[in-house]
Order: structure tokens, then C-alpha cells, then sequence
């Protein structure tokens, strides 16, 4: 098994921030395996799978001048883990609703119950300051059925969440 780093940078939103980071990483002789990169409210976060025979600190110092000049923050955790390991979703959640406090604690707790793991979630509010709107797309696995999730979600609609469950069909092969 591979030696693997997640390696976490975030800093404010601009162009080039992935070329610079992965021209880097290129070049300390890393490979690059999963990689998940995202704008967040005006910052970006980039957490990338890494696998190389320089040790953590020579990574950190290599990647030092080019997170210095872009204003980076950047993070290393050793993991245990590998490629070829990704799981695939088979149900797909949306949710939509007024934003307010605990709408994700609500609804995450509602799939936990049916044993649902969550493989990705993504989120945004829309609308106004006056009228904000949360939106978030759940992609997980599942072995209930969707009827079950559907029941499990549905008391969240007197509490005004609207939740839509779909399945996903991937052609694989």
C-alpha cells in the first residue's frame, strides 16, 4: 500500500492557484490521486490525495513559496488509503428550503438513521439577505429503498424542507 497525504490549501479565490499548487507537487515528484476543489464564499479549498518519497517536511517546504505568495494556508495529514477505493453513490438527495439554523444537523440525522453514507455533499444559499434560500445536492450509498428514505424525510416538510429522492444510475462498463 502507498504512503498517502491529504493535503488541504485554502486561501481567497484566484486564477492559477491549482496550476502553481500542482506544478509543485509535479515537481517534488508526487502523484496526484483523488482530488476534491471547491469556491467557498470567495475562498478556494483544494484537498488533494498526494503520494511521494519526500518526507512531510520537504513537502511542506516545497510547497511553502508558492502558498507564501498566494496566500495559502496549507495542511498535511498522513492517511492510510489508496486509490481505486471510491465508492459509488446510488441515491441522489436535494434539499431545499428557507436558510436557517440545523437544516443540514436535521437532514443528515434523518439519512444516518437509514443507514445512508454520505460520499458527497454540496451546498450553496441563494435568494437574498432578506430571503435566503439553502440548497444542497447529497449524493450517498444506501441499501434501504426509496420509499424508506422518503418516510424517514418526509416529517422535515412540517418544518419547511423540501427533500426530493432520486436514484442514480451510472453506467459502469
Amino acid at each position: 500500500m502507498t504512503d498517502w497525504n491529504i493535503v488541504t490549501l485554502v486561501g481567497q479565490d484566484r486564477p492559477g492557484i491549482v496550476s502553481r499548487v500542482t506544478r509543485v507537487l509535479y515537481e517534488a515528484g508526487c502523484t496526484l490521486g483523488e482530488a476534491s476543489m471547491i469556491r467557498l464564499g470567495g475562498s478556494f479549498t483544494i484537498l488533494l490525495m498526494v503520494s511521494g518519497t519526500r518526507p512531510n517536511a520537504e513537502l511542506e517546504t516545497a510547497l511553502a513559496p508558492v502558498a507564501a505568495e498566494l496566500g495559502l494556508r496549507v495542511h498535511l495529514d498522513p492517511v492510510q488509503g489508496g486509490l481505486h477505493q471510491h465508492l459509488v453513490p446510488n441515491i441522489q438527495v436535494r434539499v431545499t428550503g428557507s436558510d436557517r439554523t440545523g437544516i443540514v444537523a436535521e437532514v443528515t440525522q434523518c439519512l444516518a438513521d437509514q443507514g445512508f453514507n454520505i460520499l458527497d455533499l454540496e451546498s450553496d444559499v441563494v435568494g437574498n439577505a432578506r430571503a435566503p434560500v439553502y440548497i444542497m445536492n447529497i449524493q450517498g450509498t444506501c441499501a434501504r429503498t426509496l420509499e424508506d428514505l422518503q418516510q424517514a424525510l418526509a416529517g422535515l416538510t412540517i418544518r419547511g424542507i423540501s427533500v426530493d429522492v432520486a436514484p442514480i444510475e451510472l453506467m459502469i462498463g
